[in-house]
């Protein structure tokens, strides 16, 4: 484990995260739900000096069921669109303890809002905004499993082309979802922040660094992070982190960063397979047709072609089946 420029160590094994426990088991997320993974190890990487804002959904509902909590540490549930206000007004409040002195001036305290799409692309987005534009010193962090999964496997900004969710039906007229995913990591790098990534749990050394990263930049964060789900993804719990690793091995899902301005792809991909080794292992794409499958292929193509040449050299490889 070397260390950084910074005063957290960048993470080169698993066996490096500390081992200290701050999301205690017993909660009830669903099998093979990797949103318990994602936020267990975000919160080893924080540590014990840290307050979580969570907006309603999957995380919030599952992790505190009356009168029980999985929180070892200060954590506060907000209404779905204002997770990313609440977190601005405790930086806030922080700071100007620490400038009276009722709080020790040195002490590092870490904010991290936590939010599901439906909470951030749609109901939350414009609070997110605002505390992008006003330069909060918060991380947030995006567990994104593509619907409103917590009120019933409804279609959100972040639903992809085609997906069956329970208001994008599949029938003689309907073929799911109509439109494609908003890039909401690129709207977020549009206000200029200090670190912007994308992350997946299948590839956890880049993720666990990536919310090193955040932690550490002085001025907002943003880590989107894709959480398959098979309860709405419809597939084997037990294959949540082979679906995930493909969503990068095909290129349906990119993990980059960018750090002050620089843009970098920090999983290259040098051969990469067919979007249909993705899409047919899970149920709400078992309607798609061959000529459905390829116009995603043909988007993803464009996608990669457009990543390529914003970095002048080829990191995601060329299609192989």
């Amino acid at each position: 484990m070397s260390q950084s420029a910074t005063s957290r160590p960048v993470y080169r094994s698993p066996f490096d995260l500390p081992r200290e426990e701050y999301l205690a088991p017993g909660h009830s997320l669903c099998a093979g739900c990797v949103a318990g993974m994602i936020v267990r190890h975000l919160l080893k990487v924080a540590g014990p000096n840290t307050i979580v804002v969570t907006a309603t959904g999957c995380v919030e509902v599952s992790t505190t069921l009356y009168p029980y909590t999985s929180w070892r540490i200060p954590w506060i549930h907000v209404a779905f669109e204002n997770a990313a206000s609440v977190a601005s007004g405790i930086e806030a409040a922080i700071k100007v303890l620490q400038r009276k002195g009722v709080i020790d001036p040195n002490k590092r305290i870490n904010v991290i809002a936590l939010a599901g799409d439906g909470g951030t692309y749609d109901i939350g987005f414009q609070a997110l905004s605002g505390l992008l534009e006003r330069g909060h010193k918060v991380l947030y962090v995006l567990y994104d499993n593509e619907a409103y999964m917590n009120t019933g496997i409804q279609r959100s900004g972040g639903t992809p082309l085609f997906a069956w969710t329970t208001t994008t039906p599949v029938g003689k007229v309907w073929k799911g979802k109509w439109q494609q995913k908003k890039p909401i990591a690129e709207i977020v790098a549009a206000h200029r922040i200090p670190y912007v990534a994308t992350a997946n749990p299948a590839y956890f050394i880049d993720m666990v660094n990536k919310f090193r990263k955040g932690l550490e930049v002085d001025g907002p964060a943003f880590i989107h992070v894709i959480q398959p789900c098979p309860t709405g993804w419809r597939f084997d719990p037990r294959y949540s982190i082979k679906v995930a690793k493909l969503a990068t091995e095909t290129a349906m899902w990119i993990n980059w960063e960018i750090e002050n301005g620089e843009f970098r792809v920090t999983v290259p991909v040098p051969k990469r397979k067919h979007v249909k080794h993705y899409l047919r292992m899970q149920g709400r794409f078992r309607h798609l047709t061959d000529k459905e499958i390829e116009e995603i292929q043909r988007f993803i193509d464009r996608e990669v072609e457009y990543i390529n040449k914003r970095l002048g050299k080829e990191v995601i490889g060329p299609l192989v089946e």
